[in-house]
């Protein structure tokens, strides 16, 4: 092909894909129409699989896909399929599986040789265009994948066709059933004990991912059992991560992931999953401990979700922003050398900001070793001791200091925001949002709780078909949704229920989760699968796949066992109670193998042995008694636990679902009372705040009130 200023990918919905419009590459999405191409001319394919936010795929496409060498020897050779991760995580999760199998591990950015069907018989990650750091040239790969395609036929074709046997038998878990039994959550929490760094935090070496799950379900066992080693490891965890350079000490919000043990160097992008998950570990937190800087945390994430990563007008969060805003920096926009900062402060300023945040001549960055990374290296208490002076008085410096840095950051070139709406992702938001609104209260908590259904709302009008179910994307062209997508956003349905009484949520939470039991559920060996069993043939590595790990964001089986149980409590169906438990067994066999990566798991093990507890606050509107009792409720941190604000009016208007219906047939939302029920019994009303929070904390793991 003739090559011209921009390829195919120029039209493209990704953000991720347009950007490689000018390469000189002729590259293809996925689709028919390269398998076809692949198989008319008999060449392998080359697969690339990255994403907008992801540093090392913006090396791969300097260095290599814009090389014009490297260019001409891919045009020649293979057939380039360029895959966004965001986009297509069904393609991205099944050449993962694969890529990890012949290399050892996998990742973005993602390389795959692929036969013309698109079978996997090699692959990668990061490949230097020439020998270095260990690894093989890409030109030395390229040239080696075509000779042995070439002239090795009947290996390649071997290799692949037992690739994909076994990436289709461990992606289907087809061996992995076995009889439920609750206590295997002790494995999964000793597990984390076991990997937790009591110095640094977290739940393993460098680099260091954060666990959401696992933070969770430490502070879940904590609450029943009182052992004060869960909680440590928690909250050491919460503690050395907003304070480590991981966090965004000026902005808020979470970068991807730590390269060191002491969470202080980051991969810099930041990623929707990652904030909303651990928003909801510092609300946790914060209920758990009533710590302030875990709400800080908290409070942080949102101020740079609702001023970066959402659409304020429309309602919906962002996917990601990128770590750099060019190729030629690595997480510049967020590093300071010592003369940038003292440019931005005052003296006085500078001195004070220096030790809190540890900024020197020499930094952190080893691409450059003048810019350091902020991270909270002394309390405000302590600087206050060095300079003789008071504590109320370095605060104040601080947050003065702070502001006018932030000012000054603003005016360098930002990262890229990608403004792509996926489906799960914003579910997984307005969740977490309805938490915030909850746990925090006032003005923030109330426009949080706006946001989140204002979200909603456009997810349910624009992203909703009965025969196709939720898309994977909002706007654009219509993009087949995932179990992901199904799940989430039928968890935000009922969170959004739990915070309105509108039974409109309700029904269309019912409805979703319906539907993905007709579409998605295995009924030959149960258990979930990512794709519905009517969605468009996926092409190439087309082997079921049944999402279990955490990885990055909670598994999609372990999701769908969380709201088949509480939609359960509210109606009374025993077929979600069926399906939960039937999810659950066809993992048992191999969730000891998984570890912290089955964190979900052991949430959604827990509220199956328990069942959801739920909280039926009654009291007129403006009756002081009823608002103590929600706050002392939304005080607390159960998993899974839900609280039903009823007053005369909105008990009226039919607002309880048929379960709660039939369980307080006789109720009177007149008086402020709380009704703590767990399946189809209710402990007595009680109308004292903090024998309620007692209450709560006190129902044991596995047994009903």
């Amino acid at each position: 092909m003739a090559q011209t200023n921009e390829n195919r990918l120029k039209n493209s919905a990704s953000p991720y894909l347009r950007s490689a419009a000018h390469q000189p590459i002729d590259w293809y999405e996925w689709g028919e129409d390269a398998f076809a191409r692949a198989q008319t001319e008999n060449k392998p394919i080359l697969l690339d699989i990255g994403a907008v936010w992801c540093h090392w795929c913006h090396v791969i496409d300097r260095e290599s896909y814009e090389n014009p060498e490297i260019a001409e020897l891919i045009n020649r050779l293979f057939v380039a399929v360029k895959v966004d991760r965001d986009e297509r995580p069904d393609v991205d999760a099944r050449y993962q599986a694969a890529v990890s199998a012949i290399s050892g591990q996998g990742g973005w950015p993602l390389t795959g040789f692929l036969t013309p069907q698109g079978k996997p018989f090699f692959g990668g990650t990061y490949f230097p265009p020439e020998d270095a750091m260990g690894r093989p040239g890409f030109k030395r790969i390229l040239l080696a994948v075509a000779e042995a395609y070439e002239k090795r036929r009947e290996e390649v074709e071997r290799v692949a066709g037992a690739l994909t046997e076994a990436v289709g038998k461990a992606e289907g878990f087809v061996e992995a059933h076995a009889p439920f039994d609750a206590t295997m959550v002790n494995g999964i929490v000793e597990s984390a004990l076991r990997l937790f760094d009591a110095t640094n935090g977290g739940f393993s070496r460098a680099p260091k991912f954060p666990h959401a799950s696992v933070i969770d379900l430490l502070l879940e066992q904590y609450q029943t059992s009182r052992e004060a080693h869960l909680l440590a490891a928690a909250e050491t965890t919460l503690e050395k991560m907003g304070r480590g350079g991981v966090y965004d000490q000026l902005a808020g919000g979470f970068h991807r992931y730590s390269t060191d043990e002491r969470w202080l160097v980051p991969h810099f992008e930041k990623v929707s999953y990652d904030n909303s998950e651990l928003l909801k570990n510092y609300l946790h937190g914060y209920q758990v401990t009533r710590k302030p800087f875990f709400r800080e945390i908290a409070e942080g994430i949102i101020e740079w979700v609702n001023e970066t990563l959402s659409d304020r007008q429309r309602g919906g969060f962002y996917a990601s922003q990128d770590a750099d805003y060019s190729l030629d920096d690595d997480g510049d926009y967020f590093t300071w050398t010592l003369e940038e900062m003292r440019a931005a402060l005052s003296d006085k300023e500078s001195q004070i900001i220096s030790l809190y945040y540890d900024i020197q001549v020499r930094g952190e960055m080893h691409h450059n070793p003048a810019k350091n990374v902020l991270w909270i290296a002394r309390e405000p208490q302590e600087i206050a001791a060095l300079l003789g002076l008071e504590e109320t008085a370095v605060r104040l410096i601080l947050a003065g200091a702070r502001g006018k840095m932030l000012a000054a950051r603003r005016a360098r070139p930002t990262p890229y925001v990608d403004s792509t709406l996926y489906v799960a992702w914003n579910a997984m938001f307005v969740s977490a949002y309805l938490e915030a609104w909850r746990a925090l209260g006032g003005t923030l908590g109330d426009r949080c709780r706006q946001f989140a259904l204002k979200t909603l709302d456009r997810i349910l009008s624009e992203a909703w078909n009965e025969e196709k179910g939720f898309a994977h994307r909002v706007g654009g062209e219509w993009l087949h949704g995932t179990l992901d997508d199904q799940i989430f956003t039928a968890a935000a349905l009922l969170d959004a229920y739990e915070a309105t009484l509108d039974r409109r949520y309700f029904a269309a939470a019912q409805q979703a989760v319906d539907f993905a039991l007709a579409k998605y559920f295995d009924a030959h060996s149960d258990g979930f699968l990512d794709r519905a069993s009517d969605a468009p043939p996926l092409g190439g590595l087309d082997v079921g796949r049944k999402p279990l790990q955490d990885s990055p964001t909670p598994g999609g089986n372990c999701a769908a066992v969380i709201i088949l149980n509480r939609l359960y409590a509210y109606t009374g169906a025993a077929l979600y109670r069926e399906r939960a438990a039937q999810t659950l067994e066809a993992f048992a066999g191999i969730v000891p193998q998984y570890g912290i990566f089955a964190a979900t798991f052991g949430l959604a093990a827990l509220l199956h042995a328990r069942h959801p507890l739920q909280v039926v606050i009654t009291g007129r509107g403006d009756d002081d008694a009823a608002r103590k009792l929600e706050e002392a409720t939304n005080s607390v941190y159960r998993f899974g636990k839900s609280v039903l604000r009823v007053t005369p009016e909105r008990l009226s208007s039919d607002g309880l679902a048929p379960a709660l219906q039939q369980t307080v047939p006789h109720l009177r939302a007149d008086a402020a009372q709380a009704l703590v029920c767990v399946e189809t019994t209710c402990l007595p009303p009680v109308n004292d705040a903090e024998k309620l929070a007692a209450v709560l904390t006190g129902i044991a793991a596995a047994g009903a009130p």
